[in-house]
């Protein structure tokens, strides 16, 4: 019986809404031409809202003719009388709105701080709306961010982004999005996007931020401060660790006058396990396989260590200077004499200075099947570098198996090293 009281009680007080029936409060909502009057009560009004408690209480509130006179120009008159009604009958009805007037309703309910409403609302977009989140999902989340109540949608709207990234990356209007949304994106476990992928978008986001070409060459000092500046807090968002070598190279060593020095050097010592290198957060570990000041510059003892180890890493100093010279096998070393191995993720570097990282320079291979040489009285062989059986390392310097990295044509080693790699 109480339900049908209830429902009575509900339908009086829309009775009274709709024939505005001994009003004392004048409300004036929309915008310009489309300006409305609301002729309602205060009784209710104040019962119903904390916001019209205090608003109407105020002596700011104009009074004419013995009527409270109330302006709220930034919520639409459609808008308004929808809360309106709520307010004296508790129904409201959504599933005629479009998405982008039910998210203004809720922006207007948390405004006027009806707490029911703000809740409702927010399940009903979660539930029926999804759709509208690809419409404007710059104009959507920016919206919402700016609405300290509103988390259930932010959360939600930053789960299907992560879920799928191209919604808001992929976006026109990406580009104008606010550092702010961007660093709370990054901050995130969820984010469905590969690494490099997150760094390209993160240039395309600042160069146009900044309205600057996206060529370091050009970059003059002022230049590198307003770039280092814009991108301070997301730097340490990014996993470069987890970036793959060959874009690390091709795609983010190219701005390494942005970029932490000590950062660099980190990764560059984790793809060279450079000899003094230790970094706790190395995605990767290097188990030493061969090093040839012990074992000797003999190819039996190489393959003896290194066979069937997988992917490898070496590194050699060439004798009387502190230039460093190595390569990177993603296959393995084992196999019958002129046995070359395919593959296109090999590489060769050459640091002319081993003092001075930033001197490095790396060549991925050009002839896939002359990447690496498997043969059993050769060592390290990788295109035409390769190491004989003595100390001496012959590199014919116009090959075009690999990129000229500026490696010697003759040397003599004075030592080399070879890891194996390991994801952790």
């Amino acid at each position: 019986m109480s339900s049908k009281f209830l429902v009575d009680l509900s339908s009086d007080y829309e009775k009274l809404f709709d024939s505005e029936t001994g009003y004392d409060v004048i409300i004036c909502a929309g915008e310009e031409s489309n300006i409305k009057e609301f002729h309602v009560h205060s009784n209710i009004l104040c019962v119903r809202s904390q916001y019209f408690r205090s608003a109407l209480s105020n002596e700011w509130v104009e009074k004419i003719d013995g009527k409270l006179i109330f302006k709220k120009l930034n919520i639409s008159s459609q808008l308004f009388s929808i809360i309106l009604r709520f307010i004296y009958c508790g129904n409201i009805e959504l599933k005629n709105l479009q998405g982008q007037d039910v998210l203004k309703l809720l922006v207007a309910v948390d405004e006027l701080n009806i707490q029911p409403l703000i809740v409702h609302i927010q399940e009903f977009l979660i539930k029926h709306r999804i759709e509208f989140l690809h419409q404007n999902p710059i104009g959507i989340l920016e919206t919402i961010y700016q609405h300290e109540t509103l988390t259930d949608l932010l959360n939600f709207c930053l789960e299907k982004i992560c879920e799928e990234p191209k919604i808001l990356f992929n976006s026109d209007k990406f580009i104008n999005l606010k550092a702010p949304l961007l660093e709370l994106l990054l901050k995130r476990d969820d984010l469905n996007m590969d690494e490099i992928e997150i760094w390209e978008k993160i240039l395309k986001w600042c160069f146009t931020q900044q309205n600057m070409e996206n060529d370091p060459t050009k970059w003059n000092k002022e230049d590198i401060t307003k770039i280092e500046k814009v991108l301070h807090k997301f730097i340490p968002l990014i996993k470069f660790y987890d970036i793959k070598p060959k874009d690390f190279f091709y795609k983010v060593y190219c701005y390494k006058e942005i970029l932490p020095q000590e950062l660099i050097h980190n990764l560059f010592r984790i793809l060279y396990n450079y000899s003094y290198y230790n970094n706790e957060t190395n995605p990767y570990e290097f188990k030493l396989l061969h090093r040839s000041s012990q074992d000797g510059f003999t190819t039996r003892s190489f393959h003896k260590n290194c066979n069937n180890k997988g992917a490898t890493i070496w590194i050699a100093k060439i004798q009387g200077s502190t230039q460093l010279i190595g390569g990177y096998n993603p296959l393995d070393w084992s196999g019958d004499d002129n046995d070359w191995k395919s593959t296109t993720d090999s590489f060769l570097f050459n640091i002319t200075d081993g003092k001075d990282i930033s001197t490095a320079k790396l060549g991925y291979v050009n002839t896939a099947n002359y990447a690496v040489y498997c043969g059993n009285y050769q060592g390290p062989k990788m295109g035409d570098l390769q190491c004989k059986d003595t100390n001496n390392w012959t590199y014919k310097v116009d090959s075009t198996d690999y990129p000229n990295v500026g490696i010697p044509a003759n040397f003599v080693v004075e030592n080399y090293e070879v890891y194996q790699v390991v994801k952790k």
